[in-house]
């Protein structure tokens, strides 16, 4: 068996990972084959696992991903071919080989990320689920992520925020753990949608004070309430598998 090839810690990171590559499509967050999840291998520094290029998300499968390290060398092929796509390399391994808190970096080109990145005011705190996400960084397009440079100024504008997003482009988070990397990116997908409706629908926006903003963002922070995202990876995985359990292959 593929799995006998990989310790118990390994594989547990393959299966979180291809669970939450199958996951991403069925709430509208993919793109074709394009975008990447990434995953630091629990234990090591510098081994990481990512999407085989040319895979569509609802493909993806624990056996199926590759193991790099931070300097793009592929360790471990898994059951595929397939390459890494460069873009994918660039901006995953900076956040990975500068922020060693970070378990899970989701980058993402959907419709409504996409709307809100070309905005100059950016998200907006005009509701409870964007508030969440008020210390938001952004990172100015420089065409696409193939260029090392950029790596730097990618790390400096995310800072330690946990979110990002990346202007004229998409959306970025950084998490401790594939779970919480998730329930951010569901989150804030699901601000910038609720942004783009409030803006198209013509009404005038109701914009809460600034206190507000602040508490609201205080009570979704991981030592006041708890990290969002690992109470409900269980029911999440439950989700898959009442649909195709295939990720765990």
């Amino acid at each position: 068996m593929t799995q006998s090839r990989y310790s118990a810690t390994e594989w547990q990171a393959r299966v979180d990972l291809a669970a939450c590559y199958r996951l991403m499509p069925l709430f509208g967050m993919s793109d074709l084959v394009y975008n990447h999840i990434t995953s630091r291998i629990p234990g090591t520094d510098d081994e990481i696992l990512i999407n085989p290029y040319g895979w569509m998300y609802e493909e993806i499968t624990a056996s199926s991903l590759l193991k790099i390290n931070l300097q793009g060398d592929v360790l471990d092929q898994g059951c595929t071919d397939a390459v890494v796509n460069q873009a994918g390399y660039v901006i995953h391994s900076a956040v990975h080989a500068h922020r060693h808190d970070v378990g899970c970096v989701i980058h993402t080109h959907t419709r409504a990320g996409m709307a809100v990145s070309c905005m100059k005011e950016g998200l907006l705190p005009i509701t409870q689920t964007a508030m969440r996400f008020a210390d938001i960084a952004y990172h100015d397009y420089e065409s696409v992520a193939i260029d090392m440079d950029e790596q730097q100024r990618l790390v400096r504008d995310l800072g330690r925020s946990t979110s990002m997003i990346l202007r004229n482009h998409g959306l970025l988070v950084a998490c401790p753990s594939v779970a919480e990397a998730f329930n951010a990116m569901y989150w804030l997908e699901m601000a910038c949608r609720a942004q783009v409706d409030v803006m198209t629908s013509g009404a005038e926006i109701l914009h809460p004070g600034q206190a507000i903003v602040d508490k609201t963002f205080r009570l979704y922070q991981p030592d006041v309430r708890r990290p969002f995202g690992l109470m409900e990876w269980p029911a999440m995985l439950r989700y898959l598998d009442r649909r195709d359990p295939s990720y765990k292959n």
